[in-house]
């Protein structure tokens, strides 16, 4: 935990889906201060009338590389939160060729107690994690 899930337009290669996918987890590790297993991501590929990603009015262009980025997490400070987008942001420029502008992220936060990892337990409450 956290989960990322994905959005990106169809097209990509394997090997460029799993460079955004590994570069995404560095920028999360070292934002997030998760551990190193703590990885669950899911890509959704959606054909280009499937996915609209519009600017709020901020005049940031948009290609068909864009990437949506949903993540799931427990609370994090506004501080981690800003640290992600910033090392994200910087770290798929670099390594995948994205472009900042091509970037949009929706973190959404939740409580211990709406995870369970699997065995049908809550492993925050139940003291396994």
């Amino acid at each position: 935990m956290p989960l990322l899930h994905f959005h990106v337009i169809k097209g990509r290669k394997p090997e460029e889906l799993r460079l955004l996918l590994d570069t995404t987890h560095e920028a999360m590790l070292e934002a997030f201060k998760v551990p190193e297993r703590d990885r669950y991501q899911i890509v959704s590929e959606h054909d280009p009338a499937h996915m609209i990603i519009e600017d709020t009015g901020l005049d940031i262009p948009r290609t068909d590389k864009v990437v949506l980025l949903q993540v799931t997490s427990r609370p994090r400070s506004k501080e981690q939160i800003a640290e992600f987008y910033k090392l994200l942001a910087k770290k798929l420029e670099a390594r995948c060729g994205l472009a900042p502008s091509d970037l949009m992220v929706s973190i959404v936060q939740n409580a211990d107690e709406h995870w369970s990892f699997g065995l049908g337990r809550a492993q925050f409450l139940t003291g396994e994690l």
